[in-house]
């Protein structure tokens, strides 16, 4: 059975940073590899959103407008760990984050659509403060 583990949320003050990880199991080390893995994220009251989207074996990555230039995904192959570095915090990141994958041959690319992830963590809380 496959698990996604997110841990690293917290509070935090505007301009403060932070570091998500998400620990996977029950993956071989090849699943993880031609995964597809990406951060989401919801705030109260919205809509869950597409953070930024890894490609197999950390190919190549993507990140919504929102976070280009203050939020890093990487990809540990050997731990089968994701991560995200949140730095420049501002209030707007506050939310609930989620770590998500599917396989890359279900659609040969890695997309921020949230329907097309299966496999989802239980979320990580993070809080930034003005």
């Amino acid at each position: 059975q496959v698990q996604l583990v997110e841990s690293g949320g917290g509070s935090v003050e505007a301009g403060g940073s932070l570091r998500l990880s998400c620990a996977v199991s029950g993956y071989t080390s090849s699943t993880f590899r031609e995964s597809c893995m990406g951060w989401f994220r919801q705030a109260p009251g919205k809509e869950r959103e597409g953070v930024a989207i890894i490609s197999p074996a950390g190919g190549t990555s993507g990140y919504a407008d929102a976070v280009k230039g203050r939020f890093t995904i990487s990809q540990d192959n050997a731990k089968k760990t994701l991560y995200l570095q949140l730095n420049s915090l501002k209030p707007e990141d506050t939310a609930m984050y989620y770590c998500a994958a599917y396989p890359y041959l279900k659609y040969g690319q890695c997309i921020f659509r949230a329907s097309a992830y299966d496999v989802w963590g239980q979320g990580t809380q993070v809080t930034v403060s003005s």
